[in-house]
């Protein structure tokens, strides 16, 4: 990578962000201004290794050359109809995503979000036109410490004070149990739940990892009461857990299957519920939609993706490095780290407070070069592209430890 044209520094950057751009994130200082594959740089030429992939969303790296050039051959034909016409990509898109995922049809949207709402209309639906549910009475049952949107419908059943605070009155219809807690899940099922929504990893908790069989039990509680098992795989999914999808681990197929992040490649936003037949298909014409909704560049740029998960390559690497990852960390535990959890290329590292908070150890290892993010507490997250080498993550690793020693 090149320098860009300086115009203006990093700090001018920032002081220029802060009287015109809402303060709804605190990013870290870094300005950055070109990428390609694992490393980004900023407007200085300082080059950044990054360990978190857009929050997923970038798995593929960043201009993933498959990618670019999907996205630079659509852009010269067609990028936008509305769901007004047909397209002629997106068969194609919802086609191939169906056969990765095993299930049979895709409601295309853009971010997680929409996906997420998407399908919380799509369970209440079903409950009422097929489960029997009297109408206005369905309930979703989810999990504390979810993250899935921060949408008015999606806070009002998120545990996070930080996301609900002033923004109620707040969404009916929704009861919340503990992750991991298949007793307390089954007590709050009854005859008007529609669907259980979980993330089969928690990634904004922390990559919260559930007991083996958990999510198998999930959906076993589903199957007897005759409500949705709904699974949220935004971040989990498209190879980061060392499968293409997190629910994989348990072989376990939920009834709709709710993606996003790298399914648009770090190119343009893409997500999309894939599920059964008999539940996506209570969605009838006027019911539902989204103008940019399976757009045919983000239909050609998503059929790229899973072109790239189809060869299984993506899924191996983020299993075999994640070996690589864990024996890095369990070394540092004991020296700066009290804990972690990873699967795959995905991690949650508790660091003793100490030393520092999350968002403090982030911004050392940004003096050392690399991109990570905190979340809750003392604890940050690393979640490198799936294209990272050994070396590159061995890297990352050894500046963890760098700034682990230095001590709070």
């Amino acid at each position: 990578m090149t320098a860009p044209a300086r115009t203006r520094s990093s700090a001018d950057v920032i002081r220029a962000e802060a009287p015109v751009v809402a303060h709804n994130y605190h990013p870290l200082p870094v300005v950055v201004a070109r990428a390609e594959g694992t490393w980004v740089e900023d407007v200085e030429g300082r080059r950044y290794l990054d360990m978190l992939a857009g929050y997923s969303a970038l798995n593929f790296g960043h201009r993933h050359p498959a990618l670019i050039e999907a996205a630079h051959r659509q852009l010269d034909r067609l990028t936008l109809t509305s769901r007004a016409f047909h397209n002629d990509r997106l068969a194609e898109f919802a086609e191939s995503l169906a056969a990765l995922t095993g299930l049979d049809m895709v409601l295309p949207m853009n971010t997680g979000a929409e996906a997420v709402e998407s399908a919380v209309k799509v369970a209440r639906k079903w409950a009422y036109e097929v489960k029997g549910v009297p109408a206005g009475r369905a309930t979703i049952v989810v999990a504390a410490g979810n993250f899935h949107g921060r949408t008015t419908t999606i806070v009002s059943f998120s545990t996070d004070e930080t996301a609900r605070a002033g923004f109620g009155p707040f969404t009916p219809g929704f009861r919340v149990v503990p992750y991991n807690d298949l007793a307390a899940l089954e007590a709050a099922v009854d005859e008007t739940t529609a669907a259980v929504l979980v993330e089969p990893i928690q990634g904004e908790a922390g990559v919260v990892i559930p007991d083996e069989g958990y999510l198998t039990g999930v959906r076993e509680l589903t199957r007897r009461a005759g409500c949705l098992f709904v699974a949220d795989e935004i971040q989990s999914g498209l190879g980061r857990t060392g499968r293409t999808l997190a629910v994989d681990h348990e072989g376990v197929v939920p009834d709709l299957l709710l993606l996003g992040k790298a399914l648009g490649g770090g190119i343009v936003p893409v997500s999309a519920v894939v599920g059964r037949r008999e539940v996506l298909g209570v969605l009838r014409p006027g019911e539902h939609g989204s103008t940019f909704g399976g757009n045919p560049l983000s239909a050609a740029v998503g059929s790229a993706v899973v072109e790239l998960l189809e060869t299984g390559e993506f899924q191996r690497r983020a299993a075999e490095l994640g070996v690589v990852l864990r024996g890095g960390l369990t070394h540092l535990v004991g020296r700066g780290v009290v804990g972690f959890r990873a699967r795959g290329l995905w991690a949650g590292v508790d660091v003793d407070p100490a030393i520092g908070t999350g968002r403090e150890i982030s911004e050392r290892l940004v003096r050392e070069g690399v991109l990570v993010k905190d979340t809750h507490g003392s604890t940050i997250r690393l979640a490198p592209p799936l294209t990272i080498s050994g070396e590159e993550l061995r890297s990352a690793l050894g500046a963890l430890e760098k700034v682990l020693a230095q001590g709070g």
